[in-house]
């Protein structure tokens, strides 16, 4: 799209806002929706065709271009890197995205720290030898062995037991694991790619996070941005997930109306992409053809309403 079509757009989007808030006509609020429809730029994808994916992700707003110019730069580095964000922003597409530009040639492990129990983690991390607890009836490599020449990602890492952070700590510092039940150590090259969508800062002052694993784990840091600070990517993922979506199916993707777009945008999507694509599964599941505002969840449509409402109510006043 040409700067001068760009500006059109942006003009159109002001305008289809003014009527809105003015209450425009029946008759002319539909028309600049159809005209606005239109005239955007193609959202799900660039101007030579091609949807602007990078790294498994899908985004083309300034801050996600910043998270993979980050990515690009501390692939190589094999430092530590802490992923941050809320859930649902894909903060795991990041870590494989470190581990596939780095050098290293081992294994790509995850583990989501919330999802074990206390009395588990350092056999998960570290491995057990036959018969070292109830349960232990043969010899287990844990996840760091089988990560040795790639990379470990610890998800929701503000979750691990304060003990254990201490003992991965232990293991970060002098590169070596001892299995739970074992005397020997046994040394490892892994490299970590932490994530959590909590603050840890505010933790390490409360006490409930090891400031020295924080300054280890914190070399190279990515915030990625939650769905709402990157409102115009949602057409472009919207339309992306559907046409993934029908071609999962073998069905024709479903279109998005104006309004239900409208509606998309407007929703602060607490879930992030993750909630964006199941909703796109759902409209998928439900109908075919174009996706009206009527198709989307009823919490959507609410926020439609309530807005509305509050426009009535400042006209009012």
């Amino acid at each position: 799209m040409s700067p001068d079509a760009d500006d059109l757009s942006e003009r159109l989007e002001a305008l289809l806002e003014e009527a809105r808030t003015a209450k425009a006509t029946d008759a002319l609020r539909p028309a600049l929706e159809r005209f606005l429809a239109e005239t955007r730029p193609a959202a799900a994808a660039t101007a030579d065709g091609e949807v602007p994916e990078r790294f498994g992700m899908i985004g083309d707003a300034a801050s996600m271009k910043r998270v993979f110019d980050l990515i690009e730069r501390v692939g190589p580095a094999d430092v530590a890197v802490l992923v941050l964000g809320e859930t649902g922003t894909g903060k795991e597409l990041v870590a494989r995205a470190v581990h596939d530009v780095s050098s290293r040639k081992g294994r790509f492990v995850a583990e989501n720290c919330a999802a074990v129990p206390a009395n588990l983690f350092e056999s998960e991390l570290f491995g057990h030898k036959r018969g070292s607890f109830t349960g232990a009836v043969a010899d287990r490599d844990g996840h760091f062995v089988a990560a040795d020449g790639g990379t470990l990602f610890l998800d929701e890492i503000g979750d691990m037991p304060l003990d254990m952070q201490a003992k991965l700590l232990r293991a970060l510092e002098t590169g070596e694991v001892r299995p739970v039940g074992s005397n020997a150590m046994r040394r490892v090259d892994v490299r970590i790619v932490a994530a959590t969508n909590r603050d840890l800062e505010r933790a390490v002052k409360a006490r409930t996070f090891r400031q020295d694993l924080f300054y280890r784990l914190n070399v190279v840091r990515i915030e990625l941005p939650p769905l709402r600070e990157r409102r115009a990517d949602i057409p472009l993922l919207g339309r992306t997930f559907l046409t993934r979506i029908a071609a999962e199916t073998g069905e024709v993707p479903r279109t998005l109306g104006a309004e239900a777009m409208g509606a998309l945008e407007a929703w602060e999507w607490p879930g992030n992409v993750r909630q964006l694509e199941n909703e796109m599964r759902r409209v998928t599941a439900l109908g075919r053809g174009q996706v009206e505002l009527e198709d989307l969840s009823p919490a959507i449509r609410a926020r439609v309403g309530s807005s509305e409402e509050t426009g009535d109510a400042a006209d009012r006043r």
